[in-house]
């Protein structure tokens, strides 16, 4: 006879959600280095951040890979999502790491300007932006302020603002808000408030219209 199982046996404890408070909340098996984590932040289970920066009130679900990328305040990154894949140098006539992790197998010195050019080309992600369940976003590409990426997309190229790109590669299928409110948006750059202030005014933000009719009358 099926059992149908309507609770885990594990203690409450072990599943409750977490407080998160000014200290960074990290989730077990995650890997920090030369990395910096902004406050009221959240990294699943099983996440690299390697050389990036990680800003307040950001999050990431499970077995994330975040590497040499600038990821804003307010970010939504859905489990397994990789930013800034390692590339293999596709005109050489050896493409394998050898050719530059070369201290790996007993060839010397590894390349450091292979690795420098890879530190260079950033990602970044813009404030309150949604990454979907195992989006890749590649070496150099800037996702904007308020963008969605839809699950499993491949993003090659910048995705303006408040865009939404799905698909491999991925492609903007539409824009979240009318030009002129989304510049209104950016006016009021309510991802720079304090926690304070995002407190007092948390359910203006549910209405875009009146929330820069209030704190940017003036923007056109």
């Amino acid at each position: 006879m099926d059992t149908a199982i309507h609770r885990h046996p594990d203690s409450d404890a072990a599943w409750a959600e977490p407080r998160l408070g000014p200290k960074p909340f990290l989730h077990p098996g995650v890997r920090v280095r030369d990395s910096v984590l902004g406050g009221w932040t959240e990294l699943g289970a099983g996440t690299l951040i390697e050389e990036s920066r990680f800003g307040d009130y950001s999050y990431c679900d499970h077995d994330c890979t975040l590497v040499h990328a600038d990821i804003g305040r307010f970010c939504s990154i859905a489990a397994r999502v990789r930013l800034n894949p390692g590339q293999h140098p596709m005109r050489w006539a050896m493409q394998h790491h050898a050719q530059y992790r070369r201290s790996r197998f007993g060839f010397g010195e590894d390349d450091a300007l292979y690795f420098a050019a890879r530190r260079q080309a950033r990602v970044v992600i813009g404030h309150d932006a949604w990454l979907g369940h195992g989006v890749v976003v590649m070496p150099g590409v800037r996702i904007g302020i308020g963008a969605v990426v839809g699950s499993q997309a491949v993003v090659t190229r910048d995705v303006p603002d408040f865009a939404v790109a799905v698909g491999v590669p991925a492609r903007v299928i539409r824009q979240r808000f009318e030009p002129a409110l989304a510049r209104r948006l950016l006016a009021v750059a309510w991802w720079d408030w304090d926690h304070a202030t995002l407190a007092a005014r948390l359910d203006e933000l549910r209405d875009p219209a009146a929330l820069v009719a209030r704190y940017a009358p003036g923007v056109m």
